[in-house]
């Protein structure tokens, strides 16, 4: 874990965010993006000692927070955003996953890995058989996944195991070293 690693303030997460592509299942609770927007740059404006926020993002459909981090670069604002679409790639190689990074979009063989290696109590007996690949998914934003998936899962869980969430996560924490480097500069 990053915070375990580096010299950081671990701040609480934000534990409801933009879940509007789940909104069809019962029991999703979500925030708009204005919200999330308001959320992190409050936070970020309220810090008192530290001058740089790194945003970690463990969702997809917070679109938004691209936005925020960007808006806060050019306002002379230091923030990041991590893990990247790269840090995310570099992980899936480190753990030598078999599924892509557009097939596994959801439940599928990282995130499911991540919960067998941290929570393995909430993973429902099944899973090894649940996998459902929807590929095609054009009007996910319009649609949302109900469109594309009956019980959620876009992806592969089959393929998952504890040990290949170590190796994501060893990678994770061995990428935000280049996050770190960043904000020090500023």
């Amino acid at each position: 874990m990053a915070s375990d690693a580096y010299p950081v303030m671990q701040l609480p997460p934000i534990t409801i965010s933009c879940s509007h592509e789940h909104s069809t299942w019962p029991g999703t609770v979500s925030i708009s993006a204005r919200t999330l927007h308001a959320i992190i740059t409050d936070v970020h404006d309220s810090l008192n000692g530290p001058q740089a926020l790194v945003v970690v993002n463990a969702h997809g459909g917070n679109y938004v927070v691209s936005n925020v981090v960007q808006e806060a670069n050019a306002a002379g604002r230091a923030m990041a955003l991590f893990p990247t679409r790269e840090d995310w790639q570099d992980a899936r190689a480190a753990a030598q996953l078999s599924s892509s990074m557009h097939e596994d979009m959801h439940a599928g063989e990282i995130e499911t890995s991540i919960l067998l290696h941290a929570y393995p109590e909430v993973i429902r007996p099944g899973h090894e058989n649940a996998d459902h690949v929807a590929n095609e998914r054009r009007h996910l934003l319009t649609e949302g996944m109900q469109a594309y998936t009956k019980n959620g899962v876009i992806g592969r869980p089959s393929l998952a195991t504890a040990a290949k969430s170590k190796a994501v996560l060893d990678s994770l924490t061995a990428s935000f070293a280049h996050v770190m480097n960043l904000l020090l500069k500023h």
